[in-house]
């Protein structure tokens, strides 16, 4: 089965982000075909700094590299490294009516974040998302729950350009973890997880014991003593209920019974000596990794080649149905 993902190299990668998709990855590149890309693109909609931009670009690699995927089993490469992604997104773009883009939750938000940067770009990223999926031919995409909006417009543009213009592409599925599908930030319960939010809101995959002691003594739980999961009313240590799962991979009920009768305290030191124990390989090998670029380099020219194959192979059949003439 063919699968892709993607993470944008803005700000640094948290935990959120890793057992909302990466986690998944791991497993995922043993039995499919997985495209695993670093969405440079997308990174360009919000206020950034392009002189940091190339070496976020590569310290992502080397997340994606450190939680153990390998670039013999799956394809890594950088969006901006196959002009067909941008390619695509025009030809979509004339089959996606604007009202559908103007409805999107993330693009209301973000028009709300930075008011004074509401460009083109942030409108038409779900169309440029849909191009990133629909170019490969993907069956499968692991996402978290607040992209879901974005993969059914990749689905409705493939429905409409298949009957409009004849099959190309395949109408890609979602695959959502059990739980934890969305982490959300820790210091509202209410708000998913962000790079974008404020550093108090998440945990880096590379945090140090220090600020993770910070970080998770100062989450937001309630004002009541026990240690129970109820999302509708106590978001905060359900939120925490379902990290400390997530990187125990224990069931909450388990947890539960652990933390009976024992307060809050107790169970957030238990939850950062956790975190610190999982974290810190992660940790060891991103700096290991940082320092071989030209490594990381030959990955991700290896990894665009393979990638721009497909690319070239899809957009030809696409430019055929469209119409477009083609002189070589």
């Amino acid at each position: 089965m063919r699968i892709l993902s993607a993470v944008q190299p803005t700000g640094l990668i948290h935990i959120g982000n890793y057992l909302g998709a990466i986690k998944q990855w791991v497993k995922l590149q043993n039995e499919n075909e997985c495209f695993f890309c670093i969405a440079d693109l997308h990174s360009l909609t919000v206020p950034y700094e392009p002189k940091d931009l190339k070496m976020k670009i590569l310290e992502t690699l080397a997340v994606y590299l450190a939680v153990g995927i390998n670039p013999e089993k799956s394809v890594l490469f950088v969006q901006s490294h196959i002009k067909e992604h941008t390619e695509l997104l025009w030809l979509l773009s004339v089959i996606c009516p604007v009202g559908e883009l103007q409805r999107m939750t993330q693009y209301k938000d973000k028009a709300k974040q930075f008011k004074n940067n509401v460009n083109a770009g942030l409108l038409n990223y779900p169309i440029l998302m849909a191009s990133d999926i629909l170019l490969y031919k993907t069956e499968k995409v692991p996402i978290g729950k607040d992209q879901m909006q974005h993969l059914e417009l990749a689905r409705t543009l493939a429905r409409r350009f298949n009957k409009r213009f004849g099959k190309v592409f395949l109408e890609p599925q979602a695959i959502l973890p059990e739980i934890g599908a969305k982490i959300m930030a820790l210091d509202n319960p209410k708000k998913k997880m962000s790079k974008t939010g404020g550093s108090e809101n998440y945990i880096s995959l590379f945090e140090s014991p220090k600020l993770i002691e910070k970080k998770i003594f100062a989450a937001v739980t309630d004002s009541e003593k026990n240690i129970k999961y109820n999302l509708s009313k106590k978001p905060g240590i359900s939120n925490l209920l379902t990290i400390y799962s997530l990187f125990s991979e224990e069931p909450i009920k388990e947890i539960e019974k652990k933390f009976k009768n024992k307060s809050y305290r107790e169970f957030k030191k238990s939850l950062i000596r956790l975190l610190v124990e999982k974290l810190e390989p992660f940790r060891k090998k991103k700096k290991e990794l940082i320092s071989r670029q030209v490594y990381i380099e030959e990955v991700l020219k290896k990894g665009a080649e393979r990638a721009r194959r497909i690319a070239f192979s899809t957009m030809e059949e696409v430019k055929q149905k469209m119409g477009l003439y083609q002189t070589f």
